[in-house]
């Protein structure tokens, strides 16, 4: 099983092309199976999260072909099959994002219960209840949801919290319903725009993405697109930390900019300079980091899917600093990690209070989820010693290449 082994104590310094958007990506790779006809999508990153979909995908039948560096030909004119079966969802929870779509074209969808990182519940009663109030049978056998409908109906659904897949899933068995489906609370993260931008150009009536009201308007057939995916601003944002950290200087090239503004906010409050520079984004770490409080919220608020990088920040920010994790309830998992190398966190419910300390140690270190074991490679960059990480897989879930990224930003980094 891979290693990541770093040196700690150095500068980053030099440029860096941000990838194509893991979490757009996935659903635009399930919104496929709405469609006759063949699509092509540019700019998807080379992620295991991208195999496992193109693997669920294959599995119902579906023609999926890299058929060059992160362009992928989708074709789904012929749908034979309806489960995606448990050996593949288990690895990763957006596999369930089939499950609306198959419904909705093919009128039944056998899909086991997803699994994924172990950050918490992230129960899908939601995504179940807006299918049934569309119309669909909803049963639980053996781990797996069955759905039926003969066909979906346009409903008024109320989500109960601004799910992000349960969004997404139930805006795309909306497309081929009948009638006019309006979700409300629904989630504006830029993700579920794109989503919803690749719909319409493959025939939908999408309006409303990006605010808490989307309104679909059902159409009979969906056809293929050709489509460049938006950037990942996660990794974008963990690049930043890690400049940040190092007091480097890095221009970030192909930045989603206007996607970040609560986490550049905190991260300039926090003493990291962040300007555009031409075709892309400077990001200036040159002073001692300054604490500031963050409170992770659906967007546009702080994302929590950079709660635990931000984190590895203030434990080297001078004074005290308060995370509180509103999203997911078992997403410190990783402050044991830190604690090991030094960091001085207390947890309280749902609230970790940061006490900067002046240096982390290396040590060896093990990851528990994919934003979880970013953080642990950013926190090897800064300490003193070696940091052996363990179980980067789940890195590799989730980001292009990190090491090789940061290896030619100049830190002293090689997997093993």
């Amino acid at each position: 099983m891979d290693r990541i082994l770093i040196q700690g104590g150095e500068r980053l310094i030099g440029e860096v092309e941000v990838s194509g958007s893991k979490n757009a990506s996935l659903p635009i790779f399930a919104a496929c199976i709405l469609t006759e006809g063949e699509n092509l999508f540019h700019n998807i990153p080379k992620l295991k999260d991208i195999e496992t979909i193109s693997k669920v995908l294959k599995t119902l039948g579906v023609k999926v072909d890299p058929v060059e560096d992160h362009t992928y030909r989708i074709d789904a004119t012929e749908v034979p099959y309806c489960e995606a079966p448990y050996e593949l969802v288990k690895t990763m929870r957006a596999s369930i994002l089939v499950l609306g779509p198959l419904v909705a074209r093919k009128g039944e969808a056998i899909v086991s219960l997803p699994g994924g990182c172990a950050i918490g519940a992230r129960p899908i009663n939601l995504h179940l209840m807006g299918l049934e109030a569309m119309g669909a049978r909803i049963e639980l056998k053996k781990g797996y949801v069955e759905a039926k409908a003969d066909r979906l109906r346009g409903a008024d659904i109320a989500l109960d919290t601004p799910t992000v897949t349960g969004t997404e899933n139930l805006m795309m068995a909306a497309t081929l319903a009948k009638g006019r489906t309006i979700l409300r609370n629904a989630a504006m993260e830029p993700e579920v725009v794109e989503l919803a931008q690749v719909l319409n150009k493959m025939g939908a009536k999408i309006e409303g993405a990006g605010t808490s009201t989307i309104v679909i308007e059902g159409v009979e057939g969906l056809g293929g697109v050709n489509h460049t995916v938006i950037p990942d601003r996660i990794e974008a944002g963990t690049l930043m930390v890690a400049a940040g950290l190092t007091r480097g200087n890095i221009k970030l090239l192909n930045c989603p900019l206007h996607h970040m503004e609560a986490l550049i906010y905190k991260l300039r409050e926090a003493g990291v300079e962040i300007e555009s520079d031409g075709d892309g984004v400077r990001v200036v770490g040159n002073t001692r980091i300054r604490s500031t409080d963050v409170k992770t919220q659906p967007y546009p608020g702080f994302p929590t899917d950079m709660q635990a990088q931000f984190m590895v920040l203030m434990s080297l920010a001078r004074g005290l600093s308060v995370i509180t994790e509103t999203i997911f309830e078992n997403r410190f998992i990783h402050v044991s990690e830190l604690l090991r190398m030094g960091a001085n966190i207390r947890i309280k419910g749902n609230t970790a209070i940061i006490q900067g300390v002046d240096h982390l140690s290396g040590a060896p270190v093990m990851a528990t989820d994919l934003r979880a074991s970013a953080s642990l490679v950013l926190a090897g960059l800064v300490a003193e010693g070696v940091t052996e990480v363990s179980r980067v897989y789940h890195l590799d879930r989730g980001y292009e290449r990190l090491d090789e990224k940061l290896a030619r930003l100049g830190a002293n980094i090689k997997r093993i």
